[in-house]
């Protein structure tokens, strides 16, 4: 059997429950440990664990908003940030599944006006980082005539359509298509538009129609500002000062001139919701077992080794530096022995996490201050109910 296939039907299985006195005492630990990382009227987190199919462990901790001192819990709605890929993944991989899209299918396919430089790009390189697409963050500081008033702020933010024509303005990417791995905001920028364009709905239309509304998820929304609300809204902070007595003072740090596209980012969930995510996963309610193996196999390059991850100054990735394995939204390797699909988010004011291990445990930490390892938490977290492997 194809290795891939094996890992995914690890990930998707479910293990044994565990007696409830022992889910007591390791949900006590998480407790223990959670609580020390947040004051109750600071930003916080929400966390869930689950196991054998349940939500075993299912807490929030410190404010949603400065303003209301709102508390955290499992309804509260945080930024996904770049865990939202998982559902433009999903979105992609649905088009194909209705027989829309192809994942040979060419970016001059869906845009016809891209430049040459697309025609080697395919939807598969866009949705495993080997498409080469310059990062648009950069684009836009190019952009950015000297001396004037920035183009894009918090106020006037960079729209999906407005990277697509940044892009469009370009001759050539990084690297060859399929040649090397680079992770790329912008190639999931692109697969948004291109879900809106071969579907024939807006993105945020299509993830509600295709997935949050059959999956239940109520609360889940691709946020755009003006034209939808997010439910229950946890907004986003920065540290900004220490007191002489060692408290932490925060300040709002939501939204930035990039916190408008929509692809790469812009989906905000709760764990409530992100649980029905979790059980879909699971039961290939969406798709079926066969269909998810393309999201499960991560890409090599052309001499089949792993591509390593090149982090930018000031990137705080966990990969930095090292190889990466990368499928269709989820990064997939192991911890300490135990094959795993995850993703991380990093943006102004929110950081989150979304891990599912080969035994059927699951964990998200979702945090409002941008100050915070998620990462590392999850791993402290997963150390308490992960049996070690041999």
């Amino acid at each position: 059997m194809n290795p891939w296939r094996i890992l995914m039907t690890l990930l998707l299985m479910a293990p044994l429950a565990m007696p409830q006195s022992l889910t007591d005492d390791k949900n006590e630990r998480v407790d223990r440990i959670v609580s020390g990382w947040v004051g109750t009227q600071a930003p916080g987190f929400a966390v869930m664990v689950r196991n054998d199919g349940k939500t075993v462990f299912a807490r929030g901790y410190g404010i949603r908003e400065q303003k209301t001192r709102a508390k955290v819990d499992e309804h509260t709605d945080f930024r996904l940030a770049s865990c939202t890929k998982q559902f433009t993944a999903m979105a992609i991989m649905l088009l194909v599944h209705d027989g829309k899209l192809r994942y040979d299918e060419k970016l001059t396919d869906v845009f016809p006006d891209f430049p040459a430089y697309g025609k080697a790009i395919t939807i598969r390189n866009l949705l495993n980082h080997s498409s080469g697409l310059p990062d648009y963050e950069e684009l836009m500081e190019q952009a950015q005539p000297r001396g004037k008033p920035p183009k894009w702020t918090a106020e006037h933010q960079i729209s999906d359509a407005e990277v697509l024509e940044l892009l469009k303005e370009g001759k050539q990417g990084r690297f060859a298509p399929g040649t090397e791995w680079s992770y790329s905001n912008s190639g999931y920028v692109t697969l948004g538009l291109i879900v809106a364009k071969v579907s024939g709905k807006p993105f945020p239309d299509f993830l509600r129609e295709r997935i949050f509304a059959p999956l239940k998820m109520e609360n889940t929304v691709a946020f755009v500002r003006g034209k939808n609300e997010v439910p229950n809204r946890a907004f986003g902070h920065s540290k900004s000062s220490t007191t002489a007595t060692g408290e932490t003072n925060f300040r709002e740090t939501d939204q930035s001139s990039t916190s408008a596209t929509l692809g790469d980012g812009g989906v905000y969930s709760n764990l409530a919701d992100l649980a029905k995510w979790d059980d879909a996963l699971a039961h290939h309610t969406l798709l079926s077992a066969k269909e998810m193996e393309p999201a499960l196999k991560p890409f090599t390059k052309p001499d089949g080794s792993l591509p390593k991850y090149a982090s930018g100054p000031g990137d705080t990735d966990p990969l930095g530096s090292r190889p990466v394995e990368y499928g269709f939204g989820w990064f997939l390797d192991k911890y300490k022995g135990h094959a795993r699909m995850w993703h991380y988010g990093d943006t102004t004011g929110f950081k989150s996490a979304i891990f599912r291990f080969e035994n059927g445990l699951s964990i998200v930490v979702l945090a409002n201050a941008s100050d915070v390892d998620v990462t590392a938490l999850v791993g402290r977290i997963a150390d308490i109910y992960l049996v070690p492997n041999k």
